[in-house]
Parts: C-alpha cells; structure tokens; sequence
C-alpha cells in the first residue's frame, strides 16, 4: 500500500498509542483522521502533530460506543479525504477489580466487580471496535479501496487475574481478523485485510502511572525486560501495511512476556 496516498482513521488518537500511531503515520505522508472522545486531548495531538511538519489531518470528537457517533466518524473521514485505507481501533479503557473480594475472617464478599464497570470496559473496547470496523469496512467494500483494518487485541487476551472484563473484551477482538477474513472471501470482498495487534505492556500515561515495584514485577516477567514502546507498534503496522501475506490474523509484540515458570504467555 503506498501510505503517502492512504487516508488512515484511528481511534483513541488523542494519547498513548494511538497518538504514536497518527504521528509516525503522518510522518509517513499519510492523510490522517484522528478520533477522540476528549476534545481536549485531540487538540493537544494536533498541536503536537503541526510541531513536528504533520499538516494533512482532521480530528473529530465522538463516542465511538454510540452507533451514531460511529456513522458521522465515517461519513466525515470520506467527506474530508475522498476514501478510507487503514482503519485503528485504539480506543480502549481498564476498569480493574476482582469478581469476588471476599473479607479475610468471615469469608463474607465485601465487594465484587460492578456491572457498570464491566459494561463501560465492554461498551468501549468491544462495541467501540466493531462499530468502527463495520462502519469503516462498508464504505470501503463499497469504494473498492486498497484497505487495512487493524483490530488491537492485547496480550492480556490470554486472561489477566482482576481484567475479567477487559481480557474478555480482547480476546474476543482477537478473533475479528479469522472471522471477518472468512467472511470476506466468502463474500468475494478482496480489498481489504484484517490484521490484528496484541501489545504486552506498552509505555502509556496510563501504565506510567501504576504503582513503581508492581511495574518492575511485570517487567520480570518480560525476556527484554523493558515496556514496548508505542512506536515499535506503530511500525508493526507499517509493515503489516506492505506486507499482504499478513492477513487473517492477530499478531504478538510483547518483548517475550513469560510466567513466573518459564511459559510463554
């Protein structure tokens, strides 16, 4: 794909990976259309964008949990640039808790993981990603488009002790690529590929912020022993985007994160 003539649509382009994302991507050339819940944080990702030469974008503020909200993100990105190439779901949100929190001496349950919490985590990483590829994938069947829909899973898609909801959102995202693929050339729709990403832990403001000794227990754990850095996922994607034997598929960046006995996770 030639990325200096693809329009590329993330979500959650406001901070951590995907601002990493629609800066290495405009520094490519591409066209950007940049989606972001907080109008604040989008503006900050444009200022930072215009710093460093990225001129060729548009952001736009919108719940992407909401069908709505998904519909005018589409119509607005092919309104703007004419066409939809590479679409990245990055909007993503953690409500950690245990489903049962039982008190040390009676062994009665002093708290257990709220339904809220469990349907905002699944409202956002699941429902917001399958609105957005639906809705970016009609219009790119339609158009005919050379395209490139990248779903991102997590490594924590294996199950993460206190992530009940957030492990059941990306496993379930890791299965997009295979199904969607299946159905694609079932359907004769030969234009675009699905290739999923499953990120170990990621250097994010979010993760920056966790507890110091937690942090170093994590990266015990990981065989490079440091975070991934949002760019490095950011070029996976680049490569993905060239490489077309790459489809129907999600594929690990985790620094090799292992178990305390020595299985790859």
């Amino acid at each position: 794909m030639d990325l200096k003539n693809a329009v590329v649509l993330v979500t959650g382009a406001g901070s951590g990976i995907g601002a990493a994302i629609a800066s290495h991507f405009g520094k490519l050339g591409s066209s950007l259309f940049l989606v972001d819940k907080e109008q604040d944080t989008l503006k900050n990702a444009g200022n930072f964008l215009i710093s460093i030469g990225v001129k060729n974008f548009e952001t736009f503020a919108a719940d992407i949990s909401q069908e709505l909200d998904s519909k005018k993100m589409v119509n607005q990105a092919i309104k703007r640039f004419g066409k939809i190439n590479i679409v990245i779901p990055c909007a993503g949100l953690i409500r950690d808790g245990l489903l049962l929190n039982l008190e040390k001496e009676t062994k009665k349950v002093k708290s257990k993981l709220s339904f809220d919490d469990w349907q905002d985590v699944l409202n956002v990483n699941l429902n917001g990603t399958f609105l957005t590829v639906r809705d970016c994938a009609e219009k790119m069947a339609e158009g005919g488009w050379p395209g490139l829909i990248v779903p991102i899973s997590s490594v924590n898609k294996a199950g993460q002790l206190g992530q009940l909801n957030y492990s059941s959102s990306k496993i379930a995202i890791s299965l997009f690529p295979k199904v969607i693929i299946g159905e694609f050339l079932l359907k004769k729709i030969l234009n675009i590929r699905v290739v999923g990403i499953a990120p170990g832990y990621t250097r994010t403001p979010m993760l920056e912020k966790m507890n110091q000794s937690v942090l170093e227990s994590l990266l015990k754990t990981v065989h490079l022993n440091r975070l991934i850095e949002p760019i490095e996922i950011a070029k996976l994607i680049e490569h993905i985007s060239s490489n077309e034997a790459l489809n129907g598929t999600t594929v690990e960046i985790t620094g090799g994160i292992c178990h305390s006995h020595g299985v790859v996770k």
